[in-house]
């Protein structure tokens, strides 16, 4: 996520890695300085992303904090504004969840925080994103929803393109109308103020095509099988 965000800014970037290699790479395609370690960058940041695994937050925050300095920006999954704080205490705190098509300008990110985040964070951030402010309560039902949203699209028109081939079509078509109309329908629904049975209606006409698709993906289980994944993101394997 650390490199969509910086492939999504596009800008030099300051980074560090547990493998110098990685870092490098990305200061290769990109430009900026990989530092040695993560007190450097530190030093030498106004805003530090936390781009490390969960388990790694005390042990990071002993390497930087130094009780003062720049702000705390959080993409660590399942990691509270309490613990950040107790990390990092007296230091401005932002928690955020971004999802992957941030590095193509196109993401959502959901962002808690107790107070407005630091200057420009904001500006960063929309840069590659929609940002909507999330109460800390909701954000792993938002991980539900965006965080792992593209996961599901991508099965979505996986499974178009796989129905498709089955009857004959090449596979190249196939994924380019699949990608395509799924593309569109998302901006489509963004114009429309996102009333997705609205645009059923325009597209289904009684006993035609669409309705008959529609009926066996509800025969399938389709509504149920979202439920559940939500249940699983949310509570680790649902009811």
């Amino acid at each position: 996520m650390a490199s969509a965000l910086a492939r999504g800014w596009g800008d030099p970037v300051l980074c560090t890695d547990a493998i110098p290699e990685r870092a490098q790479a990305l200061v290769a395609e990109l430009g900026g300085e990989a530092v040695g370690s993560n007190a450097e960058l530190a030093r030498a940041a106004d805003v530090v992303f936390l781009c490390h695994k969960p388990e790694q937050l005390d042990a990071v925050a002993a390497e930087i904090d130094d009780g003062e300095g720049e702000a705390i920006v959080s993409i660590l999954g399942g990691v509270p504004l309490d613990a950040l704080r107790s990390a990092y205490p007296g230091r401005r705190v932002v928690r955020l969840m971004p999802n992957v098509a941030v590095e193509v300008g196109r993401g959502v990110i959901c962002m808690a925080a107790e107070s407005d985040p630091p200057a420009g964070v904001l500006e960063l951030l929309e840069r590659v994103a929609s940002v909507e402010r999330v109460p800390e309560r909701l954000m792993e039902v938002a991980t539900a929803v965006m965080g792992v949203g593209p996961a599901y699209v991508s099965l979505f028109v996986e499974a178009q393109v796989d129905a498709a081939v089955r009857l004959g079509m090449p596979p190249e078509l196939a994924a380019r109308l699949a990608t395509e109309t799924a593309a569109g329908t998302a901006a489509l629904l963004a114009a429309r103020d996102h009333d997705t049975l609205g645009l059923r209606r325009t597209v289904t006409s009684p006993g035609g095509s669409t309705a008959r698709g529609l009926a066996a993906l509800e025969r399938g289980g389709l509504r149920s099988a979202f439920q559940a994944a939500a249940e699983a993101v949310v509570h680790g394997g649902g009811r």
